[in-house]
């Protein structure tokens, strides 16, 4: 899968030390696709991390452009237990 990041999501996987490998993971097998409330253009993907304690990783990522561009990665707490 092809896909792009934005500075910011360079800078936070560097930052928080987030593999590129987990991003292209939920990129390409989320186990949950959540439209984003705010912005009809962005797609929220989830998935479960267990290399980290089962932790969820979040990726929000503008669908509507070739290719895809991810905008923000974090590790979501809400979702923890939703999956």
């Amino acid at each position: 899968m092809t896909f792009e990041l934005t500075k910011h999501a360079r800078e936070v996987l560097d930052e928080r030390q987030i593999p590129i490998e987990w991003v292209e993971r939920t990129m390409i097998s989320p186990e949950l696709r959540l439209p984003d409330p705010d912005d009809p253009d962005i797609e929220r993907r989830f998935l479960r991390i267990p290399e980290f304690e089962g932790r969820v990783l979040r990726v929000a990522v503008n669908n509507k452009v070739v290719p895809e561009l991810v905008i923000s990665v974090f590790f979501d707490r809400n979702m923890r237990n939703k999956l």
